[in-house]
């Protein structure tokens, strides 16, 4: 079976959960988690008489979304009502956004092993989430859960503009790094705080007619995500390849199994039948209000990337790291501040610093050293009073335990570095004389030999000799 003549076609669907107090639409709590059914009131429940109020928190978010994806704002505004059953809508029907998304247009960039583009999207629009069905509380009956019903959601809806898994992936990586740094949404797919639908489709290449568009949903983790479209890919290709024919529908992704299995036939638009909202009046976005929200936006990774990759000299494989999290960057510009020593910075960062989180399976909030201190230790192993395995290994885990400056600390341990010749050239003489026939291979033109003498001298002054001067007395001894 030939995969190799088909292209695929992907766009996504991204439903993200917005990190406001309350709700889209009343002052119900948004908050993940309490008992069912807590976080509701009339107007939740859509009981007759109620009225929705729009919440301008969840306004500011989308815009605050679609400035930072490049995006137009629109500035006329309106909601709809998208008409459809699903027994966990208390209205029967969801508010959204149709003809008038707040944001039209932008992109989000990715990086992938073929390069970085720009993945282009269509529009990120406001609506109203739904409640949830529980199927697992008793064998008879499904439970409705509404407290999730009217929490406010962007969805992020790219255009047909990915062509692989990989990209996909890449993709949502991106778009969770960026509610994240924004601090609209947590991005946590497996609470459902971000949710992703494919929209997938294959064609030969070279043609440029889309084919049939099969929707998967109920993926809970970005990497189920990329298995669920190499699968479907996969049975839509083998489908083709044996004379069938696909039909436009919705199928569900079981993790378990690494298969789906069909839903429904895709509804259109027009199945929905929108119509303008009549209970909520259209609002109007100003230039000013668009500007001030433009004005509180933080350094995007992107343009993290760019200043350590150009102004700090780091590889861009450190930059994309530190990058990875809002809050590890976010000590590493207070790191910055203080200290001009970018790339012992990153080193440090990526080396002890992470080391200890992972151990601890801790977040950078939770890491005990202030940025101060642990700019205090970096130059402390620069200036050479300690070594960086003296100071990473001795020094950085009694700062954990203690509040002293790490001067202090390698004061009262005794690990300060001997600088003086004196005491550093008879422990040089002892290891020479230790090991003669390596002395004499040395001379012999195997220079490689010269980091085991200076291991040996660590070794034998415990750690305290300094390093340099260590190389610069046995270069002058090795000479004879």
């Amino acid at each position: 079976m030939d995969y190799s003549k088909y292209e695929t076609v992907i766009g996504l669907e991204v439903h993200a959960q917005l990190l406001t107090e309350s709700k889209l639409f009343c002052s119900d709590s948004a908050a993940f988690g309490g008992s069912p059914n807590t976080h509701i009131s009339p107007i939740t429940m859509a009981h007759p008489g109620t009225l929705p109020r729009m919440n301008k928190k969840a306004a500011e978010y989308a815009i605050k979304l679609g400035l930072a994806c490049h995006c137009a704002i629109e500035k006329d505004n309106y909601f709809a009502r998208k008409n459809y059953f699903y027994p966990d809508l208390p209205k029967g029907y969801q508010v959204s956004q149709h003809t008038a998304p707040i944001c039209n247009g932008g992109y989000v960039r990715i990086s992938t092993e073929a390069g970085t583009r720009d993945i282009q999207l269509n529009r990120i629009h406001l609506e109203e989430d739904a409640g949830k069905l529980l199927h697992d509380q008793d064998p008879a009956f499904s439970y409705v859960d509404y407290n999730r019903a009217g929490v406010p959601l962007v969805e992020i809806v790219s255009e047909p503009d990915m062509h692989s898994s990989d990209e996909a992936y890449a993709y949502l990586t991106e778009l969770r790094r960026l509610v994240r740094y924004l601090s609209v949404c947590d991005g946590n797919m497996e609470e459902g705080s971000m949710r992703c639908d494919a929209n997938i489709s294959v064609r030969i290449k070279g043609t440029t007619t889309l084919g049939t568009k099969v929707e998967v949903k109920n993926m809970n983790s970005i990497r189920n995500v990329k298995r669920a479209i190499e699968a479907e890919v996969k049975r839509q290709i083998e489908i083709l390849e044996t004379g069938g024919r696909l039909i436009q529908e919705t199928r569900s992704f079981d993790a378990a199994t690494g298969s789906s299995f069909s839903l429904r036939s895709k509804e259109e638009a027009n199945d929905y039948r929108y119509f303008p909202e009549p209970d909520l009046a259209p609002f109007k976005l100003s230039d000013a209000f668009i500007e001030s929200i433009r004005a509180t936006l933080p350094a995007l990774p992107e343009e993290l990337m760019q200043k350590y990759t150009t102004q700090y000299n780091l590889s861009e494989y450190d930059a994309r790291v530190i990058c990875d999290d809002k809050a590890t960057a976010d000590y590493f510009e207070a790191l910055t501040v203080i200290t001009a020593q970018y790339k012992a910075a990153a080193n440090w960062m990526l080396g002890p610093v992470k080391s200890w989180l992972n151990e601890h399976s801790a977040d950078i909030k939770d890491f005990p050293i202030t940025p101060e201190r642990l700019a205090q230790l970096i130059a402390l192993a620069d200036s050479g009073k300690v070594s960086f395995s003296i100071a990473s290994s001795r020094i950085l885990p009694e700062m954990i335990n203690h509040p002293d400056e790490p001067m202090e600390i390698a004061t009262r341990l005794n690990l300060l570095q001997d600088t003086n010749a004196d005491n550093i050239g008879p422990i040089i003489d002892e290891v020479l004389a230790k090991y003669p026939d390596k002395v004499a291979a040395y001379r012999g033109g195997k220079k490689g030999l010269l980091a085991l003498f200076v291991g040996e001298v660590m070794k034998a002054s415990k750690g305290k000799a300094d390093p340099r001067l260590t190389n610069e007395l046995l270069a002058e001894k090795l000479k004879g």
